[in-house]
């Protein structure tokens, strides 16, 4: 059923029936919202995914001058 289709048929509807298709597509819609929950992200998720060079802790050399 295309969108043209559907808001045929809705529009078709007497007043309290559109009510009633209004206050469906709002359950709907706060019933799809809890159903995408974020996952829990777990602890060393990305372990090895980012390399360290060994001297990653040591003063760069472009800063000498201010050491």
């Amino acid at each position: 059923m295309t969108d043209i289709q559907l808001y045929s048929q809705i529009s078709s509807l007497p007043s309290d029936l559109k009510k009633q298709v209004s206050d469906f597509v709002s359950s709907l819609k706060k019933k799809s919202k809890r159903n995408e929950k974020l996952k829990e992200r777990q602890f060393g998720y990305a372990n090895g995914f980012f390399k360290m060079s060994a001297d990653f802790d040591e003063p760069l050399e472009d800063f000498k001058d201010y050491m």
